[in-house]
């Protein structure tokens, strides 16, 4: 079964500033939890996004171990929006759509990500009993960090 998790967030600074912050892959680390240990394994002359990029990662996303992950940026419009596409990893599915609407604020970012997972109905169990729930982990760590960075908020105790 498809899922989808949808997020927002208006960022205090200009489209340059938050179009190269995303766009480069480098800081996906800096936005995930630690203990995911995200590691970005391809080494990026320039990290600057475009089609057809091919990225790989290890990520332990539970009990500590640690799983290969590779995605391809499969649509760029700069400075408006990019979409990562897992070609190897742990989900069956996961279409990652990142859009950037710049406003009398700021810029607001918008996260959609279509994902399935493998296995069938014990993929429907995992997602029930905690798959859906690390990902707005995720999500949420994501959010307090970008606050902080952009929004100048005091990071929460």
């Amino acid at each position: 079964m498809k899922h989808r998790l949808y997020k927002e967030q208006q960022l205090n600074c200009d489209i340059e500033t938050a179009w190269n912050f995303f766009s480069a892959a480098n800081n996906l680390s800096v936005i995930t939890p630690p203990d995911m240990k995200f590691t970005v394994l391809t080494k990026l002359k320039n990290d600057e996004v475009f089609e057809g990029m091919i990225i790989d990662y290890t990520v332990s996303p539970l009990l500590n171990i640690p799983l290969g992950w590779q995605t391809e940026i499969t649509q760029v419009d700069f400075q408006t929006s990019f979409t990562d596409f897992q070609q190897k990893g742990p989900y069956k599915l996961w279409n990652h759509f990142h859009e950037f609407i710049q406003n009398e604020d700021g810029v607001l970012i918008k996260d959609t990500v279509d994902y399935e997972l493998p296995l069938g109905f014990l993929g429907e169990i995992a997602h029930k009993l905690f798959v859906k729930k690390k990902l707005e982990n995720i999500f949420d760590f994501r959010h307090e960090v970008l606050e902080v960075m952009f929004n100048n908020k005091k990071k929460a105790s």
